[in-house]
């Protein structure tokens, strides 16, 4: 059935979905706000999934909050799967997620079922507006997706005066998983939010996929919760965050890109990936200029690798590189082989001792480690990746090209080297012509401490 040709049931339940792990402190503070919320001609009910706290939330939330539905888990399977947990669970015709660590104005729920009501049958899901605890910045009003499936809060912390807010009705990109509400029976079709993210751009995955199957996603800007912004994700540590953004990124790009679309923006999305891993290994860990070391390169190219000294010896090192050819390159060759399988044998035998023998690379940046990390869980779940890009495609009724006509790609260096791989002519040679881009700074999308 085509979404927006079919007759949409009337919104009379909404379940408000909070999910929540050791965070007992912010739910002193939502809860009661939440338990005050009236939507007229709809019933509300609050569901909570705990993550396996160990700050008695649960047994607190069922002695103070008996009326909210808590499914406890021992453990914690994350923002995603929480959240499809308790959408498999509710009966209602709407589903509002909201985080934990919020605290909503008194009108924001009736703000939000008044707008969906309002709304196109082919809206599927409409995003509120979030802001700072003090409603004098910005928290999300809309937001922005780069070609790699990164995504940006536009004009992120901004004071209020300073920024426009999306108008009632306008379309968006993707709501935001902290404050939104969607049709119960798209949620489910759309398969929910993707549970092999566990956090992070799980909203923005699920909102390409709404618009690819042929709904919409619209804003409800009068529709404000207050934000302690990175609260909960806080607790993750850096490492694991940075692993979530990338990973989740790569895939939201590999399942959801068409088939027309995809093969031409492949190759720049791969090449990212790969220039800021070697970037961080290169520059942010102690001898990583090691790992950036050609040992076939010219010496007058810079080559400064362990067996320089070898090739230098030789007379032509440029020819060992280029040809081969000729008795002084073969025996650099040969001196060459022989050094680095004896470093290679050594190797086998000798365990480096706690402090790394100098001019050893060790990885010690978190960022790099998160990179790293990224990649291998892309390798080890590519088979399942390629399930869910398979199902997503069977529900597509609106190409990539409509879509990216309304919200155009952005190009931001985000990343160390990311200014200078961007800007560069290999990069300039792997884009589409056919794709429009939007090139922004990092301080053009969002405030940015200096």
């Amino acid at each position: 059935m085509s979404v927006s040709a079919g007759r949409r049931t009337a919104i009379d339940s909404v379940d408000v979905l909070v999910v929540s792990w050791n965070g007992r402190h912010h739910l002193e503070t939502l809860l009661p706000v939440l338990e005050t919320q009236e939507v007229p001609g709809a019933t509300v009910k609050v569901r909570l999934f705990d993550n396996g706290s160990s700050d008695d939330t649960v047994a607190w939330v069922r002695a103070a909050h008996p009326r909210v539905d808590v499914v406890a888990h021992p453990g914690n399977i994350g923002f995603s799967a929480a959240n499809n947990r308790l959408a498999e669970k509710s009966n209602a015709s709407a589903l509002v997620l909201v985080n934990n660590d919020t605290r909503p104005q008194s009108d924001w729920l009736e703000e939000l079922v008044a707008a969906l009501r309002q709304a196109p049958p082919d809206v599927a899901a409409l995003s509120g507006c979030i802001v700072d605890w003090d409603g004098s910045r910005l928290d999300f009003g809309r937001g922005v997706m780069t070609f790699d499936g990164h995504a940006f809060q536009l004009d992120y912390h901004r004071p209020m005066t300073d920024i426009e807010l999306p108008e009632e009705g306008g379309e968006l990109l993707f709501p935001c998983g902290g404050n939104m509400i969607v049709r119960r029976d798209s949620y489910l079709a759309a398969g929910g939010f993707d549970e092999t993210y566990f956090a992070y751009l799980e909203d923005v995955d699920l909102g390409w996929r709404l618009w690819s199957a042929g709904e919409r996603v619209v804003s409800a800007p009068r529709a404000v919760v207050h934000h302690r912004s990175m609260a909960t994700s806080q607790l993750l540590g850096n490492a694991n965050r940075g692993l979530l953004f990338e990973r989740n990124a790569y895939l939201t790009a590999f399942k959801n890109y068409d088939a027309e679309l995809w093969p031409k923006l492949m190759p720049v999305v791969q090449m990212t990936l790969l220039a800021r891993i070697q970037h961080l290994l290169a520059y942010r860990n102690p001898h990583g200029h090691e790992l950036a070391v050609d040992p076939y390169s010219a010496p007058e190219e810079g080559w400064t690798g362990v067996a320089a000294g070898i090739v230098t010896s030789a007379g032509d090192g440029a020819g060992v590189r280029r040809t081969g050819h000729g008795s002084g390159a073969r025996d650099a060759w040969e001196r060459l082989r022989s050094a680095v399988a004896l470093r290679t044998r050594l190797r086998r035998f000798v365990r480096p001792e706690p402090e790394l023998p100098d001019g050893v690379p060790a990885i010690v940046d978190e960022q790099t480690l998160a990179q790293v990390r990224a990649l291998s869980s892309i390798v080890r779940g590519l088979d399942g990746a390629v399930e869910r890009r398979r199902r997503i495609q069977a529900r597509r009724r609106r190409p990539d090209a409509e879509i990216f006509e309304r919200f155009p790609l952005y190009v931001v260096p985000t990343y160390p080297g990311d200014e200078q791989l961007f800007g560069s002519v290999g990069f300039e040679s792997l884009w589409p012509e056919e794709v429009t881009s939007v090139r922004r700074s990092l301080q053009d999308v969002m405030e940015v401490e200096q």
